[in-house]
């Protein structure tokens, strides 16, 4: 048995959720989402919950059972609640710009990297240039949709990942970066 998929998904007041074929259609007051589930499982709205069943055992069924189950309760809490994910950029003269839909992270590199912010995905930048080890450049990636959310926030991070010596680099604000010690230096004579 399927624990999660089991488990109605409760519709909260304010959020619609429409099932025709195999598109299940969420929409709320923070956006409109969509997903295209597997023939081997059915979704049905009864009332205010969304009810999914599969058609047998199999291992395959019972895995998508889950997964679908999931996919419409993210879709549910995005569209009426949202999603956000809080960066920190850590490092003398490195810092985040938006300009338009083009945000742009400056972290040591030759060349500043310059991501597109995909539809659906909003970049609230809180504190542009990072001052000090201390006081990081600060920014948060929010959107209805978790995936996508979740995408480019990683893809801001892979822009440059802490490095554990001095903790340099871009990382989730409530990330711990395990530093290393550096060489000590030895005294002089030989």
């Amino acid at each position: 048995m399927s624990r999660i998929g089991m488990k109605p998904v409760p519709v909260p007041s304010g959020v619609n959720v429409s099932v025709s074929g195999a598109t299940v259609q969420v929409e709320g007051s923070l956006g409109k989402l969509s997903f295209t589930h597997r023939p081997e499982v059915a979704v049905k709205v009864e009332g205010d919950q969304v009810v999914v069943t599969r058609r047998n055992d199999e291992r395959q069924n019972r895995a998508l059972h889950g997964l679908t189950r999931s996919l419409i309760n993210n879709m549910v809490i995005g569209v009426s609640q949202g999603y956000q994910k809080k960066l920190e950029v850590y490092g003398v003269g490195y810092g985040v710009q938006l300009q338009g839909q083009n945000f742009t992270i400056n972290c040591g590199k030759s060349h500043p990297e310059v991501l597109s912010v995909p539809a659906g995905v909003i970049v609230d930048v809180q504190t542009p240039q990072a001052r000090g080890d201390s006081d990081p450049a600060k920014f948060t990636v929010k959107g209805p949709d978790k995936q996508a959310v979740g995408e480019f926030a990683a893809k801001c991070r892979r822009c440059r990942p802490p490095e554990p010596y001095k903790g340099k680099g871009v990382r989730y604000a409530d990330e711990h970066v395990r530093r290393k010690v550096g060489k000590a230096f030895a005294g002089g004579g030989g």
